[in-house]
């Protein structure tokens, strides 16, 4: 459902001028959940999200991918941006990263450093005790750290 839910909506964004980071679709019987965080060149505001949130609703509406209820939520990546492409951990080369693994490498499932490079299918990130090199393909989830002196 993630999947047919990210091709049916990745478009309309893109049109609209924004990237789907994330989509998040947690399909819980009372409850369910569908969150998208987006983002723009110029960054996104609370009307971004607004306008986003309308456009994602009439296609849902008229796709009705979703069979029960769920509540949809748009919003920014934040501070903290979920890094998820490729193109992501290329985009913030440098930048300070917190990295969990869906199984552990060499007995270790969480990783914190510097983003080196990404070499084919392999992240490169720079933590104290070495560089490390991590598939993308074992990446549970990974989000900047944010550095808060920064002005």
């Amino acid at each position: 459902m993630q999947e047919r839910l990210e091709q049916m909506l990745e478009p309309v964004l893109e049109s609209l001028g924004y990237e789907l980071v994330l989509l998040e679709y947690s399909p819980h019987p009372r409850n369910a959940m569908l969150r998208l965080f987006i983002d723009a060149p110029a960054g996104i505001t609370i009307d971004d999200c607004e306008r986003v949130s309308k456009e994602v609703a009439g296609v849902l509406d008229v796709e009705d991918p979703i069979r029960s209820a769920y509540r949809l939520e748009v919003s920014s990546p934040g501070l903290d941006r979920p890094l998820v492409k490729p193109a992501h951990f290329e985009r913030f080369l440098g930048e300070q990263a917190r990295v969990q693994l869906v199984a552990p490498i060499d007995g270790r499932r969480r990783y914190v450093g510097f983003i080196r490079g990404i070499d084919g299918n392999t992240l490169r990130l720079e933590c104290k005790e070495g560089l490390a090199e991590i598939p993308l393909s074992e990446i549970e989830r990974a989000r900047l750290v944010p550095d808060y002196d920064q002005e």
